[in-house]
């Protein structure tokens, strides 16, 4: 009861805010909302009065300004809401897009007492440089320049123990003082609210509000810990290793804790600043389907894609290399996963809208009960007219709005593995556009997609599959015939001891255990017979 009373006051300070932001506009969608809900939704813009006019700005645009002022947690909020163009519509949706965690720095004495804290050292000792002024303040850290000093073995003739000093250049990024209290204060009241939400709006239901805001927790607490952003940025280094196009800066694990991490400084250009890199010389048209197949390779090859990809968090080198940054909010998806976006997105591209179709039914997306040819003709409804234009003549965002319609029509639930894939997807469309206005999207995919789909779905994926299951196999086999020896003995143990007592000579239960255990042997040979020819032919 206390916490219901907590978040009712919370609630109605955000609302208030909302209010002042002119902002209220979310409350007249809940067409079966409670009367003081309804009464509330009146009195409350008589607070704003006195307060600076918003009307003058889009209602999305008044959201986003009331998230920010409300703090980081509605802020990243209001992030995982740009994606819903199905429940916000594709104008507040864009404009909530563009939400960034622009906040004041906290002082340098917080960000020093947080260093020394954490690694146990003093700051002078750490770093032999540390700029005061932060570069950049986020909702939940920022960012100081600073440098290191490392010893590294320099052995001669006359001194084999000889070291020299090397100077190298870092940046250092450090939470927010108290920044978990806040957060988790603000999610708790952001359950409470999906499940009004949910019980007052029967459509919303559909849309699995509580489960996105379950995502956005455990995004939350991921970007707790810059241990784990610095262990998800050194796993992506890895699976670009030796990539000509892309690359991750290079973490310093011995200046980098829980809520500090210590990362190589780039030297680069961030992709915000366009007419910089023009006057560099660099390719703006190739840059634009580097972003592209970067953003394919991550999610369809490694299933572990960077969920951010703004243009402040890339940046562009002098030899045209695209290093990204800020690794606290990522997204993997499953290998069954991958393999159904691969086919659909393919289907899609080579107009066979019948498999994208087929696809979704066999995923489960779509329920059975449905028509496969009404969901087919809804598909070439969306994949005709965005095939062969260039990204200035569509927009995924409004793809995605008739994709969610046609979700709704043929009763599909929100897929929440999804959501940051396809926040991700419009992100990574922004930037390709805002580096080449006429970049294919398709097109630049294409060639990525299908490579992907020839190794992991052609013939040959699918024997080695087939071998690898069958090895897997293969390995369980002793200890399942141990068990199933066991079970053998054990039921042959009670049949003894009522032996003693009976005389069953070839009774029912001698005949089943033999049965049984002719049964296991059987199938448990035919088996490894399978997949040792499986392994042969292929």
């Amino acid at each position: 009861m206390f916490r219901g009373f907590h978040n009712s006051l919370r609630l109605l300070f955000v609302v208030r805010t909302l209010a002042r932001f002119d902002a209220l506009f979310l409350l007249d969608t809940l067409e079966k909302a409670p009367l003081h809900v309804k009464l509330l939704r009146l009195i409350l813009p008589l607070f704003a009065i006195g307060a600076p006019s918003h009307q003058h700005l889009r209602k999305g645009e008044r959201l986003a300004g009331a998230l920010q002022a409300l703090g980081p947690s509605f802020i990243k909020l209001g992030q995982a809401l740009s994606v819903r163009s199905d429940l916000l519509g594709e104008e507040i949706a864009q404009d909530l897009g563009n939400l960034r965690d622009k906040l004041p720095p906290f002082p340098y004495e917080k960000a020093k007492e947080t260093v020394e804290r954490e690694l146990e050292r003093p700051l002078n000792e750490v770093f032999v440089s540390f700029d005061e002024k932060p570069i950049a303040a986020a909702s939940i850290a920022q960012v100081h320049y600073a440098e290191v000093e490392d010893s590294i073995p320099a052995p001669t003739e006359e001194n084999p123990d000889a070291v020299c000093t090397e100077r190298r250049k870092v940046a250092v990024k450090i939470l927010r003082p108290d920044i978990e209290e806040a957060f988790q204060t603000d999610l708790r009241l952001f359950f409470w609210i999906s499940g009004l939400a949910e019980r007052f709006q029967p459509n919303f239901k559909r849309l699995r509000l509580t489960k996105i805001v379950e995502i956005l927790e455990q995004s939350v607490e991921l970007e707790m810990d810059l241990r784990m952003e610095a262990a998800a940025a050194a796993e992506m280094a890895e699976n670009f290793e030796g990539d000509p196009e892309f690359s991750v800066p290079e973490i310093d694990w011995q200046r980098t804790a829980k809520r500090v991490m210590t990362q190589s400084r780039i030297d680069g250009i961030s992709l915000s600043n366009r007419d910089e890199i023009i006057e560099a010389g660099h390719d703006m048209q190739a840059l634009s389907a580097v972003v592209i197949r970067v953003f394919l390779k991550q999610v369809l090859r490694d299933g572990f894609f960077h969920a951010d990809m703004h243009h402040g968090n890339l940046f562009i080198t002098d030899d045209g290399k695209l290093v990204a940054v800020d690794f606290g909010i990522m997204g993997r998806m499953d290998r069954q996963t991958r393999l159904f976006m691969a086919e659909m997105l393919f289907a899609f591209l080579v107009g066979d809208y019948r498999r994208a179709a087929e696809v979704h039914f066999e995923a489960g997306y779509v329920p059975p009960h449905k028509s496969l040819d009404a969901f087919t003709q809804a598909c070439r409804s969306i994949g005709e007219p965005i095939l062969g234009k260039s990204v200035d003549e569509i927009s995924l965002g409004r793809l995605l709005v008739q994709l969610f319609q046609t979700t709704e029509t043929f009763e599909m639930e929100t897929q929440p593995q999804l959501l940051l894939l396809q926040k991700t997807m419009v992100t990574a469309e922004g930037v390709a556009q805002s580096m080449n206005a006429k970049v294919n999207f398709w097109e630049v995919a294409h060639p990525t997609v299908e490579e992907w789909m020839l190794e992991n779905m052609g013939p040959e994926a699918k024997a080695a599959q087939i071998v690898k299951d069958g090895l897997g196999f293969l390995n369980k086999l002793p200890d399942l015939v141990t068990k199933t020896d066991r079970l053998l003995t054990l039921i042959e143990e009670r049949e003894s001891q009522k032996d003693q007592k009976t005389d069953p000579a070839d009774g029912p239960m001698q005949r089943e255990v033999s049965a049984g255990f002719y049964l296991v042997t059987g199938v448990t040979a035919g088996a490894v017979l399978m997949y040792l020819l499986t392994a042969v032919l292929h």
